[in-house]
């Protein structure tokens, strides 16, 4: 693997930490989840090489030193929106750091149902779980490209001869320092109170993760919270924690259930309390905690949120949806976060609560990038066909890749991103493959960075299961878990009890307790499918 740098110029919240205030697939053709020669997935026959998404002459100016021993440039003009490869060849998507998908359908699975395929977003399970990519020492990303080949996946489809091989692109972030570095936060919570949230592990649930937080808070961060049934209060307008953690565990302890679901009034009363309320110099977030199934006011995700665009858009103040319960709206929270320029998680205990609230939400207050996009760019003379694994509901167009009026996604500190392609090789090819560029924005400046890494046939040849590294095999269970349950297919896939088997080899060898609940939900998986 090649890595070179250009810029020009983690139940109430096991993300709620790792995501609280933080806020992919080809440019086309990602309906066909189980086919991989339609679209966009098809490479071209007889072109040359795609070009690496940014020509290294490109954008002209002095370049100044990089990181991982390549380059750097930062200015306010952005000169390389112009230099871009063939579309043909492209993949681009914003960034997506979601887990809720793959928590709901782990907690539908212990409820002894399979989950419902639209629920599946793989790369929600792909991104739930730790990764080994190299950390870069400031703000941004590190850009890691490998890849590996699943056995039984020789001749699937046209041309018998040519081979797919499963690409892993990795991006990571840089850890927080020391917890008092942060900027101040400024959360306003918006809490479901619905008669539905009455149920074990959903308000109750809700009122532990937010009193633990309470605690764990600076005094100079602030809180408001409301409330919504059928219609939304402000129960603590935008307050200094300060000397008032008293006043506010007694408003969080006195939160009882009532009606209606009325989310767009929770939203919309949230949004104004954020905008009056936000802070200079501060992180601004919304938080909606609910079971997101909403019956009473608007219940369109884009209606909803139509209210408080202007809002949005003026103050950027984001939206991070938390989803509880063991029915849940999981549709209308993705749109209500992507339309939010947020993200969503889904938790279910405590424990997941306390872990998030004590042990990662101090240090994740502040962002490292925003509006992140990737994009891929694959050599053609050695890759005849491609498919993004997931990432349909973040698809960017290939030409919007650097056009920053484009949302992308809030990544903190931290943070791993992960996109699995399956791709398959032309017969006998050896060398490029694919090079993989990120753009964000950094969150004070706004100005644009870029950084790529690139990958060679050779790094992605080795067998999947038998030397590959162990995080890389982590990914794939996850991808092919996910494919299975929305009745998909990936070259190479193994079945249900093979693949439970596999999940349980790594847990044992990691001994990651996430790695062993994915081997648990796999195994809970395959008794409920017969």
């Amino acid at each position: 693997m090649k890595l070179c740098a250009r810029t020009y110029r983690g139940a109430a919240a096991v993300m709620l930490a790792g995501s609280l205030l933080l806020t992919a697939g080809c440019g086309g053709g990602q309906d066909d989840r189980a086919g991989y020669s339609k679209g966009k997935q098809r490479a071209d026959d007889g072109a040359g090489p795609a070009p690496a998404p940014v020509a290294p002459d490109g954008g002209g100016g002095a370049p100044a030193q990089g990181v991982e021993g390549g380059t750097e440039t930062e200015r306010k003009g952005d000169a390389f929106r112009e230099s871009r490869p063939p579309a043909d060849y492209l993949s681009t998507f914003a960034l997506d750091v979601d887990t809720a998908s793959y928590g709901y359908a782990r907690r539908t699975l212990e409820d002894g149902k399979l989950p419902e395929a639209g629920d599946i977003r793989p790369e929600e399970f792909i991104n739930g779980f730790r990764q080994d990519y190299p950390r870069p020492e400031g703000n941004g990303f590190s850009v890691t490209v490998d890849g590996a080949r699943p056995s039984g996946s020789e001749g699937e489809g046209e041309g018998g001869g040519e081979e797919w091989s499963l690409v892993r692109v990795g991006l990571s972030t840089r850890p927080s320092g020391r917890e008092g570095e942060r900027p101040p936060a400024a959360l306003t919570f918006v809490i479901d109170i619905s008669g539905s949230m009455s149920e074990p592990g959903r308000l109750d649930l809700v009122k532990e993760s937010l009193g633990i937080l309470t605690d764990q808070l600076r005094d100079d961060d602030s809180i408001a919270l409301v409330t919504f049934s059928d219609e939304a209060e402000t129960r603590l307008p935008m307050t200094r924690v300060d000397d008032n953690r008293d006043r506010i565990h007694t408003v969080i302890d006195s939160l009882e259930p009532a009606d209606s679901t009325n989310v767009e009034a929770g939203v919309r009363t949230g949004y104004d309390e954020a905008v009056e309320g936000r802070r200079r110099g501060a992180t601004n977030r919304v938080v909606l905690l609910s079971d997101a199934l909403a019956n009473t006011g608007e219940t369109d995700a884009d209606a909803i949120l139509d209210r408080i665009e202007d809002a949005r858009s003026e103050f950027g103040i984001t939206l991070f949806g938390v989803g509880v319960g063991s029915e849940y709206g999981d549709a209308l929270m993705e749109r209500l976060a992507d339309k939010g320029d947020g993200h969503t998680t889904y938790v279910s205990n405590s424990e997941q609560a306390r872990k998030v609230f004590v042990d990662q939400l101090p240090t994740h207050v502040e962002l490292r990038a925003r509006d992140a996009k990737a994009q891929v760019a694959f050599d053609r003379e050695t890759v005849k066909q491609f498919r993004l694994v997931g990432y349909e509901n973040r698809a960017v167009e290939d030409e919007d890749f650097r056009n920053d009026r484009v949302d992308g996604g809030e990544v903190g500190p931290g943070h791993t991103v992960t996109a699995l392609y399956a791709v398959r090789l032309r017969e006998g090819a050896s060398g490029h493959v694919a090079t993989a560029t990120v753009r964000w924005l950094d969150p004070r400046t706004r100005a644009p960075h870029e950084q790529t890494g690139s990958v060679e046939t050779d790094a992605v040849d080795g067998a999947l299961w038998d030397g590959a590294s162990k995080r890389l095999q982590v990914t794939a269970v996850a991808a092919y878990f996910a494919e299975s349950l929305r009745g998909g297919s990936m070259p190479g896939a193994p079945g249900l009890g093979e693949l439970a088997e596999r999940a349980g080899k790594l847990a044992r060898s990691t001994e990651d307790s996430a790695v062993r609940q994915l081997a648990e939900a796999i195994e809970q998986a395959q008794r409920l499918k017969g």
